[in-house]
């Protein structure tokens, strides 16, 4: 019985990680809604199943792409929803909101042919450069039985070179010259065993400068520029280490000190231009988020890569702040109104820190139990639940990837941080997190990076 009197909104969301546990939290915290949700998952996240008027755990293949999420679509039907929320790259990419549309039911994520923004580092290269929108690197798109080109244009350009496996891998299919590898020749023997398993990747030109991520909320004809927030994606201390999906995020009550509000403006111009390409080049609207990683070079905005959703952890901190009510938004985004809405985030600091299995990323630990004692974390730090899972004896389980988020906020940059690493004590067992993330060190070395932009 609905005793607030509040309308009710029936709402799907599919995945079950940290992004998905932020996005559900700020959903049940509506202040208009009454949030009936209705969750699929593929791990049986404890703090979810929490939130969730019902759900259904399912052990096909990305949700059931195989199956054309066949499941997806019988449970979706039953629960007369409203719309539906799509949280990780895997089955965007694969058409979940593709499948949903098929019933009837339009989603808060873009159609498989617009996800191709994320699902091809190739479709995006082209599209800049088809459609002349600036902001693109030199480029080049090699497939499978191409590896004696591939070798050539390699040893023949002139500047330094980046190697992406052409569609998606969990942030880890990324390897940049002076990090990875240091001469040509190793970085063709990287890209040759690329080849090898995969059907295509992208060599394209190295951008220098500081980055920062730039999320905007599209519906095919508007899109809104969310905070600034900076990733670190190495593994390790002092951006050490291999790529991960991301091991902490920070943000500040303004713009990121190391980059301009031209720049801001530049990722907005770019982005308006990538989403009315996308529909020029496939027929479909883009709806959903359009995450972009960029890059403040010497010779203005450049676009390292798209996501097609929420980033992770960038989504943490995106609702850690977030005053708008998000059904409103997500409502607005669907019916192509997002010109209709105005979306307001407090003027506070975040700092994002992901406790992760020991191993990780490599040889992560799995199935080993941690304890989290949230009695003692304090106020203004936000957690949230990514790869664990609850067994039958109600332990807390690693499921071997990103484990526990924890968010730092306050008015003070430096307060958030030190909120942020008094609640990692609070989490015991075989994890580790980054501490120098959000550090002065840190700080001032993207600072510095920032002052060589000028």
């Amino acid at each position: 019985m609905n005793s607030s009197k509040k309308p009710i909104k029936k709402i799907l969301l599919l995945g079950n990680g940290g992004r998905e546990h932020s996005i559900a939290t700020f959903l049940k915290k509506s202040q208009k809604y009454e949030i009936e949700l209705f969750g699929f998952f593929n791990m049986k996240n404890p703090k979810m199943i929490e939130l969730c008027e019902n759900f259904y755990i399912t052990d096909e293949y990305n949700f059931g792409e195989k199956s054309n999420f066949a499941m997806l679509k019988k449970f979706a039907e039953i629960s007369h929803l409203d719309f539906a929320i799509i949280g990780p790259d895997d089955p965007i990419a694969a058409g979940a909101a593709d499948a949903l549309l098929e019933i009837g039911i339009k989603s808060f994520a873009p159609t498989k042919k617009a996800a191709q923004l994320e699902s091809s580092k190739g479709f995006t290269r082209s599209l800049l450069k088809e459609f002349d929108i600036e902001g693109n690197a030199e480029f080049q798109r090699f497939s499978s039985g191409e590896q004696e080109k591939l070798e050539k244009y390699c040893k023949n350009i002139s500047h330094k070179f980046v190697i992406k496996d052409d569609g998606l891998c969990g942030g880890k299919g990324v390897f940049v010259q002076d990090d990875h590898f240091t001469t040509a020749e190793e970085g063709i023997e990287i890209a040759q065993k690329i080849l090898e398993k995969s059907e295509s990747l992208v060599i394209e030109e190295k951008l220098e400068g500081p980055e920062f991520s730039l999320m905007f909320l599209a519906d095919g004809k508007t899109v809104k520029e969310t905070p600034t927030i900076a990733d670190h994606k190495r593994a390790f201390e002092g951006d050490n280490g291999p790529n991960t999906g991301g091991m902490g995020t920070i943000s500040f009550p303004e713009k990121l000190p190391f980059i301009t509000d031209e720049n801001i403006a530049e990722a907005k111009k770019i982005t308006e231009k990538v989403m009315n390409a996308i529909e020029e080049k496939t027929g479909e609207k883009f709806i959903g988020v359009m995450y972009g990683g960029f890059m403040r070079t010497q010779t203005g905005t450049k676009v390292i890569e798209y996501n097609a959703r929420f980033g992770d952890p960038e989504a943490l901190n995106f609702f850690s702040l977030l005053e708008t009510d998000f059904v409103d938004i997500c409502e607005h985004a669907i019916a192509q109104r997002l010109d209709e809405i105005n979306i307001s985030f407090s003027k506070k600091a975040t700092v994002c820190k992901y406790l992760v299995p020991e191993g990780y990323p490599t040889q992560p630990v799995k199935g080993v139990e941690i304890y989290v004692d949230e009695s003692k974390i304090g106020e203004d730090v936000n957690i949230f639940y990514a790869s664990v899972y609850e067994d039958e004896n109600g332990k807390l389980l690693l499921g071997g990837s990103r484990a526990i988020g924890l968010v730092g906020i306050d008015e003070d940059f430096e307060t958030a941080r030190e909120k942020v690493n008094k609640a990692l004590e609070c989490v015991t067992g075989p994890v580790f997190s980054r501490k120098d993330i959000g550090s002065k060190e840190l700080l001032e070395k993207r600072m510095k990076e920032s002052e060589d932009m000028r």
